[in-house]
Formats: C-alpha cells, structure tokens, sequence
C-alpha cells in the first residue's frame, strides 16, 4: 500500500521536473513559475535527486 505522503511526493518531484524543463532548467524562473522560494526549489531538488540528464526526465 502507498501512502498519501509517498504519493504527494511523487506528484511534487513531477511538478519541480515539470517547472524545470518548461523554464529551461533555469532554477529561479521554475521556483517563480511553482510560486515557491529559489532555496526550497533547490532543497526538493536535492532530495528528490533531481538532475537535468539521467532518469529524472519526464
């Protein structure tokens, strides 16, 4: 069974890839575009271990 919080965090890494791809990996522009600060935007990305090459593209 899944819990709520695993879901909501699986919905959030996608959001971030999504904001990120759409602002051109430019971290600020993604931060503004989700309405959250530029520090929180690079915490989920450290611990959602997002990266622009690799597994984490949408």
């Amino acid at each position: 069974m899944v819990s709520l919080k695993n879901k909501v965090e699986c919905i959030e890494k996608e959001e971030i890839i999504k904001a990120l791809m759409k602002c051109e990996w430019v971290k600020i522009r993604a931060a503004k575009y989700l309405g959250i600060t530029e520090r929180m935007i690079g915490y989920k990305i450290k611990k959602y271990s997002i990266n622009k090459e690799g597994e984490n593209r949408l």
